[in-house]
């Protein structure tokens, strides 16, 4: 089994930036692929980004590219998110999410959630 815990969400204003962290435990070595979805207020789930282990396959969901960047600390076993222009839409609880080795993007699918972190942007 795998835990994620992220960390780092809260209140900012329009414009302005925040970075989540996700700490990946248990059987790490299992894991490829990880990420981030995100579910706004009354909209589904959507998958915001995701970053294989090597760092050479990466996903963007069209409204964030060019102002989130996702990366990843393999000998913290953590991965991150970049979040900068910050727009009210961007308002949701978002989740870390991992995949097993055999996947190097989390669109082919999820093996691991992490329980969410809300990011409130307004000002």
């Amino acid at each position: 089994q795998v835990q994620l815990v992220e960390s780092g969400g809260g209140l900012v204003q329009p414009g302005g930036s925040l970075r989540l962290s996700c700490a990946a435990s248990g059987s790490i070595f299992s894991i490829n692929a990880m990420g981030w979805f995100r579910r706004a207020p009354g909209k589904e789930r959507e998958l915001v980004a995701s970053i294989s282990r090597s760092g050479g396959t990466t996903y963007y969901t069209d409204s964030v590219k060019n102002r989130f960047t996702s990366f990843r600390d393999n000998a913290k076993n953590t991965v991150y998110l970049q979040m900068n222009s910050l727009k009210p839409d961007d308002t949701a609880v978002y989740y870390c999410a991992a995949a097993s080795s055999q996947r190097v993007s989390l669109i082919y699918g999820v093996n691991f959630w992490g329980k969410g972190t809300l990011v409130t942007v307004s000002s």
